[in-house]
C-alpha cells in the first residue's frame, strides 16, 4: 500500500496525512468513501449468521419497558418482526466468516494489524439503536444499507445511566449531526460520544481497532511469562545459610523478597524474550475461531493466509496464529512480505530454504495458509 497516495476511502486524504490530522484526534465524515457499495453480507445473511453457535451476536430493544439486551444464537423466529421499530441485531467479527468482509477491512490496513480489530455489523429497524455511547477505541462507521443518524460530541460528562443492560451516557451533549447513506463513513477516535439511529431500515459496518489496556498487556505478558519462567530462570531455590533464629517467626524475611525481586527482574530482563511474548499474544486466534485442515497442495505453489490467521513480525521474530519463529536472511524477508502481503507467489514460494518451505507445508496442512482460489 502506499500511504502517500490520496484515496477517495479516506476523502481524498492519502493514508499518511489521515494518520498524522485525525488519527486518535479528530472525527472525519467521507461522502462516498465506498461509492455504490454493495454489502457482502446482505440481510438475509446476517440473520443466518447470528443463528449460528461460534458467531457473537447480540440483540438490542427499546419500548416501553426499558432498553432490553439479549445474546445469541437466534434463530430467526426469535428476532422481531422487520416492521417493529426500534431493535438493533449485532454480529461481531464478521471478517471471520466471510471473504467479501475480510477482504474490506483490508482497505484499512494502512493500520498496523496489531491494531486491527473486525468488522461488526449492525441491521437496526426504524429508530433502532444503541444508544448514546462512547468507545475506548478507534472506528469506521460504514453505511452499508439505508440511512443512519449519527449525533456525535466530545463528551466531557461520561457518567451512566445506572440499572442498564448497556452503557448509555446518562447526559449525552451532541456537538455535530450527519445522516449518512450508503456509501458514507464517519471515523471516530475514542470516547468521541455518539449516538446512531436508524432512518428507516439500515445496516452499518464497524470496522474498529484493538486498543488493550496497560493492566490487560501486563497480566497477558506476565501469565505467558509464568509459563516460561522455570526454563528462563532454572531451578535455583532460595537459600539463607546465614538466617539467625527470630523472636518473631511471623515476618517475613528481608532477603525473601530480595530473592522474588531479583527473580522478576531477571525473567523481565530480555527485552527479546518479552517481544516474542507479545507477538505470540498479539496473533493469538479469538476463542470461537478454529481452522479446517487444508490440502498439502503443491511445495512450490504460490500460496495466501486464510482470512482467520494472524501473521505478523518484528526484527527477530515471525509471528502466525499464536506461535513464534525465528528467522532470518531471505526467509525472514519473503515470509515478513507474506505476513505484509497476505500472500506469496510461486516465484517466491520457490526461494524459501528447504525448511522454510516445509514450515509452509505444515501451516498449508493447519488450514493456516492456501492457495490462491481457494475459500479462505
Amino acid at each position: 500500500m502506499d500511504v502517500d497516495q490520496p484515496t477517495g476511502l479516506l476523502g481524498g486524504l492519502s493514508p499518511a496525512q489521515f494518520m498524522r490530522r485525525h488519527w486518535q484526534k479528530k472525527p472525519l465524515l467521507v461522502r462516498q468513501a465506498v461509492p455504490d457499495f454493495s454489502p457482502p453480507v446482505d440481510r438475509a445473511a446476517l440473520f443466518a449468521l447470528a443463528e449460528r453457535e461460534a458467531v457473537e451476536s447480540r440483540l438490542l430493544s427499546q419500548g416501553a419497558g426499558g432498553w432490553r439486551l439479549r445474546r445469541g444464537p437466534f434463530k430467526r423466529r426469535a428476532l422481531p418482526p422487520l416492521q417493529r421499530p426500534n431493535w438493533t441485531l449485532l454480529v461481531q467479527g464478521v471478517d471471520l466468516h466471510d471473504t467479501g468482509v475480510h477482504a474490506l477491512m483490508q482497505r484499512f490496513r494502512f493500520v498496523p494489524d496489531a491494531r486491527l480489530d473486525d468488522v461488526m455489523i449492525s441491521y437496526a429497524s426504524d429508530g433502532g439503536g444503541v444508544g448514546p455511547h462512547f468507545d475506548s477505541y478507534d472506528v469506521f462507521l460504514l453505511q452499508a444499507q439505508g440511512r443512519r443518524r449519527w449525533r456525535i460530541g466530545r463528551q466531557k460528562d461520561l457518567g451512566l445511566v445506572e440499572g442498564l443492560p448497556l452503557k448509555i451516557l446518562a447526559d449525552f451533549q451532541p456537538e455535530e449531526e450527519h445522516v449518512l447513506e450508503p456509501g458514507d463513513m464517519l471515523y471516530l477516535p475514542p470516547r468521541w460520544a455518539h449516538d446512531g439511529v436508524a432512518v428507516g431500515e439500515c445496516m452499518t459496518y464497524s470496522i474498529g481497532f484493538r486498543q488493550p489496556w496497560r493492566g490487560e498487556v501486563a497480566r497477558e505478558l506476565l501469565q505467558r511469562l509464568a509459563d516460561e519462567a522455570t526454563d528462563l530462570l532454572g531451578e535455583q531455590a532460595y537459600r539463607d545459610p546465614r538466617q539467625p533464629a527470630v523472636e518473631a517467626p511471623g515476618r517475613i524475611p528481608a532477603a525473601m523478597f530480595d530473592f522474588a525481586q531479583d527473580a522478576l527482574r531477571r525473567a523481565l530482563a530480555d527485552p527479546r524474550q518479552t517481544a516474542m511474548l507479545m507477538g505470540e499474544w498479539l496473533t493469538e486466534p479469538k476463542p470461537n475461531v478454529w481452522f479446517e485442515p487444508g490440502q498439502p497442495g503443491r511445495g512450490d505453489a504460490a500460496c495466501m493466509l486464510d482470512r482467520r490467521t494472524r501473521m505478523m513480525y518484528d526484527d527477530q521474530h515471525l509471528f502466525i496464529n499464536g506461535e513464534s519463529y525465528r528467522a532470518a536472511g531471505r526467509d525472514a524477508s519473503l515470509m515478513r512480505r507474506l505476513a505484509d502481503a497476505r500472500r506469496l507467489d510461486a516465484a517466491d514460494v520457490a526461494r524459501l530454504s528447504v525448511a522454510a518451505r516445509e514450515l509452509l507445508h505444515e501451516w498449508r496442512q493447519a488450514g493456516w495458509v492456501h492457495e490462491p482460489g481457494a475459500d479462505a
